[in-house]
């Protein structure tokens, strides 16, 4: 059965494993592997937008309801907002990054890749620390706690 609680915990460890996937992929170019840099922003990019899909498709078509009640408690729809100012940016970002280096324009792929690191620890950082672990939801109100 899905709950807020499932789906949230499911998009926190999406977001951790892709955030290794990422340092690895810096790591890789910082050795000189561009090659290596490359493929692994590609499995980057397929799971980051996989999981997005999938969140979408969820909250979308298979329960609307979810998550509904989750905006009315005024915490956690800040924590979301703000999570949210930096993921939407990160995800759009995330397909210029591929195609400047899928194109090699190394310039515009580095000034990108800045604005985007910037974008994809502020996703991290609120994604893991802000939102909570439990989330309890009912018709009238939502109410979180953080464990």
């Amino acid at each position: 059965m899905l709950t807020p609680t499932l789906v949230i915990l499911s998009l926190k460890y999406a977001v951790g494993a892709v955030t290794l996937l990422l340092c690895f992929s810096l790591f890789a170019v910082a050795n000189g592997k561009v090659k290596l840099h490359g493929r692994i922003n590609l499995i980057f990019f397929i799971l980051t937008l996989a999981a997005l899909f999938l969140f979408e498709i969820v909250v979308r078509m298979i329960d609307p309801v979810l998550f509904s009640g989750l905006w009315k408690d005024a915490e956690l729809a800040k924590s979301l907002k703000v999570h949210l100012c930096f993921a939407v940016p990160s995800a759009l970002l995330m397909g210029i990054m591929l195609f400047t280096g899928l194109k090699k324009w190394k310039l515009l792929h580095r000034w990108v890749a800045v604005v985007f690191l910037t974008c994809w620890v502020g996703t991290f950082y609120t994604g893991i620390f802000w939102l909570p672990n439990y989330v309890e939801v009912n018709n009238k109100t939502a109410s979180y706690r953080a464990q």
